[in-house]
């Protein structure tokens, strides 16, 4: 409870402030995607520049679509990094047939 006596006189500001309602948030609409200008070097290795590149296809998606391209583009450097690492086949060996 307050001690503080209204002033007279003042009634009528105290209705108002009590029964204003605050104006709506102004509304915006969002800039549209666009590209962000990072340049990709070719690194001279033909799948690899291929999934860099498709990089480029985040730059037409909103944020929520960036994930999809980068998880596929993160799967396929994967892939190659692991086909690196990957022994190669023996070489076949030559069978020497004795027969005469």
């Amino acid at each position: 409870m307050s001690d503080r006596m209204p002033e007279p006189g003042n009634e009528q500001q105290d209705e108002a402030a009590a029964g204003a309602v605050a104006p709506p948030a102004p509304s915006f609409d969002p800039a549209p995607p666009a590209p962000l200008g990072v340049a990709r070097a070719l690194t001279g290795h033909t799948t690899v520049d291929e999934l860099l590149e498709r990089l480029a296809d985040a730059d037409h998606l909103a944020a929520d679509g960036h994930t999809a391209v980068y998880e596929d583009v993160h799967r396929g450097l994967r892939e190659e990094l692991t086909a690196l690492d990957a022994r190669p086949a023996p070489a076949p060996t030559r069978t020497h047939d004795n027969r005469s």
